[in-house]
């Protein structure tokens, strides 16, 4: 399978040149998803002349499959909002984990997301009425973007757009549902990890995100 990004600067100009239809307007904000988003976001909204922000998720994963998640958790406007793959769940606690788990995973994950709202700026944003573009470096099962959307709906967002380097069929038809468009540039038949698709997609930390969110 062929890269297809260089990092994820390079595909967030990708996404922005697809994207041209947001250029410098007034009721459009880029929120890149913590962490991994944001750059793929800073380099969409620096190419689109818009404003950048972020939205503080954390993916539930499985114990012992932590690349599957059965739900996420996204921070907006002082409240943690919950998702979850409800059939997942079930069929995860009927092949022999225990709801124990499960709540040591949510209660892990939340402790890390306010431990984030703490310090990362660009995260309280005024989203009443807007055009809100949420960014992510790719859709692998669409639960950290479905609860972004979320998110952003509660703090008044009036649209949203989801859009994303590269995604899974499946992830791209769950987040289409909650959406009012979504934005994938490559969709492959066969979806291995998202980092297959680029050649440099090093891991963030905290201060390669917060320095790029300082206005």
């Amino acid at each position: 399978m062929n890269t297809r990004f260089e990092d994820r600067t390079d595909a967030g100009e990708q996404l922005a040149a697809v994207l041209t239809q947001f250029r410098e307007r007034p009721d459009v904000i880029v929120l890149g998803l913590a962490r991994g988003g944001i750059p793929v976001a800073a380099a969409a909204a620096k190419a689109l002349y818009l404003p950048l922000g972020a939205v503080l998720v954390r993916k539930l994963g499985i114990p012992g499959h932590d690349e599957t998640a059965y739900g996420a958790l996204a921070w907006s406007a002082g409240r943690i909002v919950r998702l979850h793959n409800r059939p997942l769940m079930l069929r995860v606690l009927d092949h022999g984990v225990r709801q124990e788990w499960l709540d040591e995973v949510e209660h892990r994950e939340r402790a890390e997301l306010l431990r984030r709202a703490e310090t990362y700026p660009g995260i309280s944003n005024d989203l009443n009425g807007k055009t809100v573009l949420l960014v992510d470096d790719g859709l692998a099962t669409g639960a950290t973007m479905r609860a972004a959307v979320e998110a952003v709906r509660s703090a008044g967002a009036g649209s949203v757009v989801a859009a994303a380097p590269v995604g899974s069929v499946e992830a791209y038809t769950a987040v289409s549902q909650v959406c009012d468009a979504v934005l994938c540039l490559h969709l492959p038949g066969k979806f291995r990890a998202v980092g297959s698709f680029y050649r440099h997609f090093e891991q963030l930390s905290d201060e390669d995100a917060i320095s790029l969110l300082q206005p």
